[in-house]
């Protein structure tokens, strides 16, 4: 698969990124509670970029003609970004969008090792294909008392994908940058629980003719990376969608 001049530039940008570590905004507003720190647990995503398919994304780019008057995104076409659905029968995050990842296992040389090997187990993927750019900051995840930290990962060689263990996901499946940009595509989600309300930004996607919508955590990190990028574009975070809890 032949990759573009402006996904190799999109490589470099993210490259750059690894090599500061990306801090993400202070505070981290999007965890709901707090750690406890006598029992936090580490744990690690995988965050993979690359030209994972032919498909491109349904949008104009930069380098695309398109139809309408829609401005075209700076981001390129052939960029993709890996995710899966979780299983509905999951005691934590269930039916969610995320990364593949998971928590450190005594067998995991370190959080890398561990990003990794949640991947292999959950999509398929064949690890020698990822090239690792760097690590993240870590992040809390008070919900299941985690701390995560995103591994930000390069696909230089795709290998199909798929769900490996229906108890664990239900759908493994990449996704256009470009469409996760679109500001058609973004949305407040919006949580209620009993007199708490907790918002946070949100995509909508739709991949294998399924639709989803990524929220929670892994939206707030791809916003946070997006801006950080500078491959966000304007949205009306007025926007907004209810999550069923």
């Amino acid at each position: 698969m032949t990759v573009s001049p402006s996904a190799r530039s999109a490589r470099a940008d993210l490259a750059a990124l690894a090599q500061d570590g990306a801090p993400w905004p202070r505070p981290w507003r999007y965890a709901i509670g707090t750690l406890d720190e006598s029992r936090v647990r580490q744990a690690a995503v995988l965050v993979l970029f690359g030209v994972l398919d032919d498909v491109l994304a349904a949008r104009g780019t930069s380098g695309q003609d398109t139809t309408d008057d829609a401005p075209a995104s700076p981001v390129p076409a052939d960029l993709d970004v890996l995710l899966l659905a979780r299983a509905s029968t999951l005691s934590h995050h269930p039916g969610q969008v995320s990364f593949p990842g998971g928590r450190l296992d005594d067998s995991d040389t370190d959080l890398v090792d561990a990003a990794l090997r949640e991947a292999v187990e959950e999509t398929g993927l064949d690890r020698d294909g990822v090239e690792v750019l760097g690590s993240l900051s870590p992040l809390p995840l008070p919900v299941s008392n985690h701390l995560v930290t995103p591994v930000l990962g390069w696909w230089a060689r795709p290998t199909p994908v798929a769900v490996v263990d229906s108890a664990e996901s239900a759908h493994v499946f990449r996704v256009p940058v470009a469409d996760l940009t679109d500001p058609a595509n973004r949305r407040t989600a919006v949580v209620r629980r009993g007199r708490d309300t907790h918002k946070s930004p949100s995509f909508l996607v739709s991949a294998e003719g399924r639709e989803h919508l990524v929220w929670g955590f892994t939206g707030a990190i791809l916003d946070a990376l997006l801006d950080r990028l500078d491959w966000a574009e304007p949205w009306d975070a007025a926007r907004t969608v209810e999550v069923p809890v």
